[in-house]
């Protein structure tokens, strides 16, 4: 994993400029079975909609959800976090 960061580090800056790639750490974790498994993928596909990217994690293009959707493996609105409203009396 070292090598694949530093040669993969390099062609991007070349490519894109100075700047940090990669976290100073590296987290790995044996799945442990089909449970296990699960959660890490429902982990990924949620993600964009924790840090607040999209509403809807369908709606990531860069996501698998889709795919996974289409498969049968979500239900449509899995994931899928209403929007904020400010509307309404607060308060007054």
């Amino acid at each position: 994993m070292h090598n694949f960061k530093l040669s993969y580090s390099r062609r991007y800056r070349l490519r894109h400029g100075p700047g940090r790639v990669w976290q100073n750490r590296f987290w790995e974790h044996v799945i442990r079975d089909q449970d296990n498994l699960n959660r890490h993928i429902d982990y990924i596909h949620y993600n964009p909609v924790h840090h607040g990217i999209v509403t809807d994690p369908f709606e990531y293009s860069m996501s698998s959800a889709v795919s996974w959707f289409e498969r049968g493996y979500y239900q449509r609105d899995w994931g899928v976090r209403e929007p904020i409203s400010l509307d309404g009396l607060f308060g007054e």
